[in-house]
């Protein structure tokens, strides 16, 4: 096969897999077997590695994946990426439709209504119908440059023919999306990650932004997303369309993946009719919904109505409620926790609910049982909120049939047979607790709070590893961990050499954390991580933090009598006492870093911030952690006192009250000058 040959043959292989990749991950149509896809896809394959020139940047092959990224480049969008404002009320939709009416008098506005995916926001950047960047929101004016990342997504399309819309063809053209992880698909990884020893993802969500970010394409590739258009961004071309209706359709018909369904709305009316039409078919969608986001759909009157700082006044999003489901309640188990405490749980008859199978629900304590009259063999209505877990709200019961069983409390520890004690929870009722510290069930609490991400961070050291660890008697307090090896992690059920390696490697990096970190996983008894921090502040290193009184504990802001008196005992036991030097003898830092004797003069000293938002590039925990080395303080509240907010996207209340009252509002690019210059 000559050049020639090869190219010809190659058109037409790349343009057949394009067919079958829009039949397949846009139409949900196939219409070619998974065997006969591969041989084509193959033969694509070997012509390019013969002809290495044809292997052009829109080839199909370019979807698997490249070479591992070194960092994420920053990219600004050619027009702005701006977040919605909520609402979860009706009467909220009906004023908004008014102040836009305002803003437009004399013109007659017609509306449309599209699912707001629960996904990671996107921009599409395509030179000459190719793409040519892809990037993260970000701030809303810069993201991240993920592009080789969105090539692995095949429902998105990585050239369009600018010839399908005879009045829009641009040069220059920003695409507004969502990319998301479909339920069937997130449930599918959390499988293999939890059969795996890895940590599952919390939600759908999470897990997209996660395979988003990865600096290698190729784990991106191994994982399921899709992507929905829903509008443009810049466009250097006159002919665009006039409606957003209009931009949907040639979205469509340019070979993007766009909403199931939007509606064209005239009044008031027909919004809330829309709104509750799309709350009943969500629930058949392949991705989660958590609203309807509300557009003018006239484009040119949406320059006239404007914006406010940061979000458009012609959109809104309208949040629907927290879903419910009525389930029976099988049998109450009960969970002992890293602190002995016993807490009943649901198990119930499984029922999908808010995009994921739900078979269990808290039942909280004892007293919320008896309060709630909840008796095994019930019928229950659970609601899941968001990223809540599951509660048990009410009894049905009109649907008794007589079979239903008090649950009794156990009076011996579940896990370890060891002796119950009832005891006054901090308002929370009465809490049965476990006297044995070296019940089983205690010790995993405790070592997967070590390893927690707000604590000592240690990669894969999850429910699974844990347990195991638990289960062979490698671990009994969290010193152990340090003295195990790849070799003995590896040989255990569900553990590879990989996640064996990771979780060394997570183990060593782990001895480097800060005091406040350390202090933190131990697990002490009402410690909780600002506690953790503003002792860290005032010690500046573990021996100073276990030689100190309890009456120098109360001198320190935020500590009260019950904190004081906890810490102070904490540290009169032998046995914890032991677990130090046995934590000193494995190297671990033992130092603040945020200790103000030595930051008073740091260029926050006496600053206090309040985050909001998500950042481009940093964690909350890394920009708390900025801070406070650089001698600030990180509040959760706006207020006079305030001297900085650090604002991301999708920033809420906090911006708007800052605003309001003069407080000094910065991005994370003002933010990171700040710290170098400090």
């Amino acid at each position: 096969m000559n050049i020639a040959q090869a190219r010809e043959r190659h058109g037409e292989l790349a343009s057949l897999i394009r067919h079958h990749d829009h039949a397949y991950y846009v139409l949900a149509q196939p219409d070619i077997s998974d065997p006969d896809y591969d041989r084509l896809y193959r033969e694509l394959l070997d012509i390019e590695q013969a002809f290495p020139e044809l292997a052009t940047s829109d080839s199909p092959s370019q979807r698997v994946g490249g070479q591992p990224l070194k960092q994420f480049q920053q990219v600004q969008h050619l027009q702005p990426m701006m977040s919605l404002d909520n609402t979860y009320s009706e009467e909220e939709v009906r004023n908004f439709v008014v102040r836009v009416q305002k803003l437009l008098p004399q013109e007659t506005l017609t509306w449309t209504v599209e699912p707001k995916i629960d996904g990671v926001a996107i921009n599409l950047r395509y030179e000459g119908g190719t793409l040519a960047m892809g990037s993260t929101r970000g701030d809303g004016t810069t993201g991240d440059d993920i592009t080789a990342n969105l090539k692995t997504i095949r429902s998105m399309p990585l050239s369009f023919s600018r010839s399908l819309h005879s009045a829009f063809q641009p040069g220059l053209l920003e695409i507004r999306g969502e990319v998301y992880f479909p339920r069937a698909g997130w449930e599918k990884i959390n499988v293999e990650r939890s059969q795996s020893g890895e940590e599952t993802f919390a939600n759908p969500r999470n897990a997209t932004a996660g395979s988003l970010k990865q600096l290698d394409p190729k784990v991106t590739a191994s994982r399921p997303l899709e992507m929905v258009c829903y509008g443009f961004g810049f466009s250097d071309h006159p002919g665009r369309p006039k409606l957003h209706s209009e931009s949907i359709t040639w979205l469509k018909a340019s070979g993007f993946k766009t909403p199931e369904k939007i509606w064209i709305c005239e009044t008031i009316e027909e919004l809330l009719a829309a709104i509750h039409e799309l709350d009943r078919l969500r629930k058949t969608f392949s991705y989660d919904t958590d609203g309807a986001v509300i557009k003018l759909n006239e484009l040119s009157l949406r320059e006239k109505a404007g914006s406010t700082s940061k979000a458009p006044r012609w959109a809104i999003a309208y949040k629907y409620a927290a879903e419910q489901a009525e389930t029976v309640l099988r049998s109450i188990t009960i969970q002992v926790g890293r602190t002995g405490a016993l807490t009943p749980v649901a198990e119930l008859e499984p029922i999908f609910l808010a995009g994921s199978t739900i078979t269990r629900a808290t039942l909280h304590n004892e007293d919320e049982i008896r309060r709630k009259d909840i008796r095994t063999g019930d019928h229950v209505i659970i609601e899941k909120a968001g990223e809540v877990i599951p509660a048990v709200i009410r009894v049905v019961t009109e649907k008794r049939t007589g079979a239903e069983q008090v649950f009794q409390f156990p009076d011996s520890c579940p896990a370890c047979h060891g002796a119950v004690l009832r005891e006054n929870g901090s308002g929370t009722g009465v809490v049965w607790k476990c006297t044995n510290s070296d019940c089983p069930a205690q010790v995993r609490g405790r070592l997967e709070h070590w390893c927690a991400r707000g604590a000592m961070d240690v990669e894969g050291g999850g429910e699974v590893l844990m347990a195991l660890l638990v289960e062979k008697g490698w671990a009994r307090d969290v010193s152990e961990i340090y003295r195990l090896t790849v070799d003995q992690i590896a040989g255990l059920e569900r553990m590879g050499q990989k996640s064996a390696q990771n979780f060394i490697d997570g183990v060593e990096i782990s001895k480097t954390r800060d005091l406040w970190r350390l202090l933190f996983g131990l697990g002490i008894l009402h410690i909780g991580v600002g506690v953790a921090k503003s002792l860290a502040r005032e010690f500046p290193d573990f021996d100073a933090l276990m030689s100190a009184t309890q009456e120098r504990f109360l001198k320190i802001p935020d500590i009260g009598e019950v904190i004081a008196k906890s810490l102070h005992q904490w540290f009169l036991e032998e046995p914890n006492r032991q677990l130090i030097e046995r934590l000193r003898q494995s190297g671990l830092n033992f130092k603040s870093s945020i200790y103000r004797g030595e930051n008073s003069g740091g260029s926050f000293a006496g600053k206090t911030f309040v985050l909001t938002g998500t950042l481009p590039t940093l964690s909350r925990e890394q920009a708390t952690e900025k801070i406070e080395t650089l001698g600030g303080k990180v509040s959760s509240s706006v207020s006079k006192k305030t001297d900085y907010v650090l604002a991301g996207t999708e920033a809420g209340s906090k911006l708007e009250k800052a605003t309001k009252l003069g407080v000094a509002i910065i991005t994370e690019e003002q933010f990171l000058q700040m710290t170098q210059a400090g």
